[in-house]
Parts: C-alpha cells; structure tokens; sequence
C-alpha cells in the first residue's frame, strides 16, 4: 500500500482526476481516497511508488508519500 497526502485535492473532481491518472498509470491498482483527510491510498499491481507519485503530480496535484 502507497499513500499520499495532497493537500491541493478539494473536492470531488479533484478526485476523479487523481483516480484516472493513477488507473492510466496502472489499471489493476486499487484506489482509495478519503477527501476529508487529503489521503490517496493506492495498492499498485504493477506501478511504483515514484511513477504514481509523479502521475498524480502530472495530474495537477502535490502529492507526499506518508
């Protein structure tokens, strides 16, 4: 499990954006999202933590590994 604090991510498109970019990246992973806490857990199948850090930077965000 990789989580990430993104403190940018405010509402529910924002949401939407980091699921897509992250599911673009690797399509198997599971992710999970509380908006309330700014916290995007992600359990990859095939990404890393670094290529789905930058794929949610990518997206418009400022994610921190936790």
């Amino acid at each position: 499990m990789v989580t990430f604090e993104v403190k940018d991510m405010s509402c529910g498109h924002c949401v939407s954006n980091i699921t897509r970019a992250v599911m673009a990246l690797d399509g198997q992973a599971r992710v999970d999202i509380d908006l309330a806490a700014h916290r995007v857990a992600i359990e990859p199948a095939a990404a890393d933590a670094d290529a789905l850090r930058q794929a949610i930077a990518d997206a418009g965000f400022t994610p921190v590994q936790v």
